[in-house]
């Protein structure tokens, strides 16, 4: 979805008592309820840094592009709001919109603005000039570049809206400086929109009530949406209303995520899926035997007729029901209104959460001689967070991010989503500690993870913004080296080596805290003494590079 910008404005004869383009800009964030932004800064965009000094918006500015806009992206799952990044032009946006591609895939409602060349010099060889809207456009809901300084705000309270209706998710911007520089004289800032109505959701649930009533063994599966802090709430009123299983699914892992225990097995034996906004994609394995019954109905409720068409095509005369709704709306009608008691249901649910929780017994006597299990690992986080309520679990990294999904259970959880994108867990850690700063945040990482954003523990350290980071070191790109040990044999795992680094030691030169742990019995006591110290801090444990865990029973 891509507006078509109007005639292209070339900015006339300044009236130097008016407000810029970047005044109306800042004070149109500022009526939508934006109260931070994330940005690295750059010729284009220093009038809006400078019209920013009038508001209450509080910048936060960073090392490097896409750190900002996974630090939006953060911020959006965690609070509800549109996370907002700010980026200059050229490879500034291509940059930052390289990290759009996470955000869209957890459904996370971002706005990216990046500066551009003035239009006065566009075909002209301008500095940096680029098509940034059609960079962003392939990871983003809507991409376009403001055309006239009078769209300014009516434009950024458009974007605003794309991102949080329908299925969230991320629109860029483009702001030519001269636009932001151009003196409007009767420049007001935009209100919000309201969203488009959306279908009647009460008459969908009604239908999807039906389905669940006459099924035995049914789930109900919904997107990465509502795997948020004010998502899962919902989803468990769902669960509560109807006596019917509700999970939700933000795993690359999809049917293998370790976070979900032995759920393959269930979802293998369901007589009933609903999804509920979840994408019918490869973390359901499309859908097909033997990962779902060959029996198995559907019904799909989703804001995107192209994900309906996609389900009817794969699924045919198996697909129940189909309805094209807010897929929240749908949740809390069915929760308001639900079925009525089916007998199967409480044994099938009750069957369902014991498989969702179940970890394998010998994990328990997990070790590594002369490092620390990934179990070791986990189970020391689990504990100390267990003695601080309300703190946040970041995971990130192909192998042991998937350790803590299984391990450390925790309300707040951010995780690299359905993208399998790996390097966000820093810009995570650091905005999930602005959005909530009286809890603490653990990010657990790998040594490979750890290099994409190393930097940001100077931002951290910079805005206040303390975070324990748990990097899992096994001197490798492990995942990769699970490949090649797969698929090619011990004797060809080459290229995939890294350095047994200190990033202990690189987080104490940033003006962090830093700590080198090789015994896991001394992991308790580093996290105690990472959270006292009151700054960003970095625990490097040397680490067995265990595969990631797939479970399964029996």
């Amino acid at each position: 979805m891509s507006p078509a910008p109007a005639t292209a404005e070339v900015p006339v004869a300044p009236d130097a008592a008016a407000p810029r383009g970047a005044d109306l800009l800042v004070r149109t964030l500022e009526a939508h309820g934006v109260r931070r932004i994330f940005s690295l800064s750059g010729n284009h965009i220093m009038p809006v840094y400078d019209a920013l000094l009038e508001t209450g918006i509080d910048l936060i500015h960073v090392r490097q592009e896409a750190a900002a806009v996974h630090m939006a992206d953060a911020h959006a799952r965690l609070t509800g709001e549109v996370g907002v990044a700010l980026v200059t032009g050229g490879q500034g946006q291509s940059n930052a919109a390289a990290a759009l591609f996470t955000a869209l895939a957890a459904e996370s409602p971002v706005l990216l603005l990046s500066g551009h060349a003035g239009l006065g010099e566009l075909g002209r060889g301008a500095f940096q000039e680029l098509d940034q809207a059609a960079i962003a456009r392939p990871m983003a809901k809507a991409s376009w570049m403001v055309a006239r300084g009078a769209d300014l705000g009516p434009d950024i309270g458009k974007a605003i809206r794309i991102a949080r209706e329908g299925r969230p998710g991320p629109v860029h911007l483009s702001l030519p400086v001269d636009l932001l520089e151009q003196r409007l004289p009767d420049a007001t800032a935009a209100a919000p929109l309201p969203l488009e109505p959306a279908p009647d959701a009460v008459a969908v649930a009604a239908g999807v009530a039906a389905q669940l009533a006459a099924a035995e063994q049914p789930l109900i599966l919904a997107s990465p949406a509502f795997c948020t802090p004010h998502g899962r709430p919902r989803l468990a009123a769902l669960e509560a209303a109807t006596g019917v299983p509700v999970i939700g699914m933000e795993s690359p892992r999809g049917v293998n995520d370790p976070g979900l225990g032995a759920f393959a097995e269930m979802l293998a034996a369901a007589d009933l899926l609903v999804l509920m906004g979840k994408a019918l994609d490869f973390t359901l394995k499309f859908g097909a035997p033997p990962a779902v019954a060959a029996g198995c109905r559907f019904v799909v409720v989703d804001p995107d007729e192209a994900l309906l068409a996609r389900a009817a095509k794969a699924k045919g005369h198996l697909l129940a029901a189909r309805a094209q709704a807010d897929a929240g709306a749908v949740i809390d009608a069915l929760a308001a209104s639900p079925p009525a008691p089916a007998p199967a249901h409480a044994a099938w649910r009750a069957k369902v959460r014991e498989a969702l929780a179940f970890l394998p017994p010998a994990w328990a006597g997990a070790r590594a001689e002369g490092r620390v299990h990934p179990v070791e690992l986990c189970t020391a986080v689990r504990d100390f967070l267990a003695g601080h309520p309300g703190a946040t679990l970041v995971c990130d990294g192909g192998e042991i991010g998937q350790w803590p999904q299984a391990i450390v259970k925790t309300d707040q959880r951010l995780i690299n989503g359905v993208s399998g994108t790996i390097g966000a867990s820093l810009p995570f850690a650091i905005a999930a500690r602005l959005a909530r700063p009286d809890a603490p945040v653990v990010a657990v990482l790998g040594d490979g993870t750890c290099g994409f954003h190393m930097a940001e523990f100077d931002t951290a350290v910079r805005c206040g913004a303390p975070f324990i980071a748990v990097v899992g070191n096994d001197a490798r790109w492990n995942a990769e080296h699970q490949i090649q040990l797969r698929s090619y044999g011990a004797e060809r795992a080459r290229y995939c080596g890294l350095l047994p680094t200190r990033y202990d030691a690189v987080a104490e030169a940033l003006g962090g805290f830093g700590a080198l742990v090789t015994d896991p019995a001394d992991l308790p006591a580093a996290l105690a003494a990472a959270h006292a110290s009151g700054r960003p801090a970095l625990i490097n444990v040397m680490i067995e590079g265990a595969p990631a865990p797939v479970i399964r029973r029996g």
